[in-house]
């Protein structure tokens, strides 16, 4: 994995949304399991299949929690799981997705707009979501169908 020394942000510290933050763009904040959470997007921009049409990824299936999704998708082979984790980083849940969409429309950052990008919960075993940042647009796609992914971190907030 990358070394990634901040683990957590104090709120007094928190800078205005889209300003930097933890080596990427600070989107908003957010609860997620109980905790309240900074969302931050990399710059990186990865691409390729979710995984393995016909594969149930039993632990990919939250709506809200990115990083858990991304893990189970590593263990099940997801290559772009992989990349995103040596990032230091996770693919976007549903949730998560929907949050950059809203920050994008509020003109605090800027999302690629000509490609499907992939996020990681799963749909069905055929099946993962997927969001188009021009209008946000949320659908499912073909897990081995390649697309694009802007890999995030989730920091809990002090």
């Amino acid at each position: 994995m990358t070394e990634h020394a901040q683990q957590s942000v104090a709120a007094a510290e928190l800078p205005e949304r889209g300003q930097p933050l933890a080596g990427g763009t600070f989107v908003t904040r957010y609860w997620l399991n109980g905790e309240e959470r900074a969302l931050v997007l990399l710059d990186n921009e990865l691409a390729g299949a979710w995984g393995k049409y016909g594969e149930d990824v039993s632990g990919a299936k939250s709506f809200s929690d990115g990083a858990a999704n991304t893990r189970a998708m590593a263990e099940a082979g997801s290559d772009i799981a992989v990349e995103a984790l040596e990032l230091d980083a996770h693919i976007p849940s549903y949730l998560e997705g929907s949050l950059l969409m809203a920050a994008k429309a509020d003109g605090v950052i800027a999302l690629r707009e000509d490609r499907w990008h992939w996020l990681s919960t799963q749909f069905s075993a055929d099946y993962a979501y997927g969001m188009v940042f021009e209008d946000g647009w949320l659908s499912y796609y073909g897990k081995s169908d390649g697309r694009l992914v802007r890999p995030v971190r989730s920091l809990p907030i002090q």
